[in-house]
C-alpha cells in the first residue's frame, strides 16, 4: 500500500483522537474516551507502518501537521473556537509546510 496514503489516514485518525479528547471532558465521558483511545492506537499503528517506507522526520512532521490543521479546523467547527483571518493564515502556512515536505521527501 502507498505509504503516503497510510500516513494520510494516520493523520486523519490523529484528528479524530484529538477532537474526541476535547469532547471527553478530561477523559470523564466514556464514549469520547473510548474513541480517543482507539483512534490514538490506530493512528500510531498506521504511522509506524508508514515510517517503514518514509523518512521519520518527514513522516512525523506531516502526521503532526495533518493533526494540527484538522484539530484547528475541527475546533472551529465543533467547539466554537475563534475563526479569525490570522488563524486561517497560520493554518495555511502549516498546510504549505506539509505539502513542501511531501514534495521533497
Amino acid at each position: 500500500m502507498n505509504p503516503w496514503l497510510v500516513l494520510l489516514v494516520a493523520g486523519l485518525f490523529e484528528v479524530v483522537w484529538a477532537l474526541s479528547l476535547a469532547a471527553s471532558d478530561g477523559l470523564s465521558k466514556p464514549v469520547p474516551t473510548a474513541v480517543t483511545v482507539v483512534a490514538l492506537l490506530v493512528s500510531m499503528v498506521l504511522l509506524a507502518r508508514a515510517v517503514q517506507d518514509l523518512p521519520i522526520g518527514t513522516a512525523y512532521a506531516v502526521w503532526t501537521g495533518i493533526g494540527a490543521v484538522g484539530a484547528a479546523v475541527g475546533g472551529v467547527v465543533l467547539f466554537e473556537e475563534p475563526a479569525t483571518a490570522l488563524r486561517g493564515l497560520f493554518i495555511a502556512v502549516v498546510v504549505v509546510g506539509i505539502v513542501g515536505l511531501e514534495l521533497t521527501a
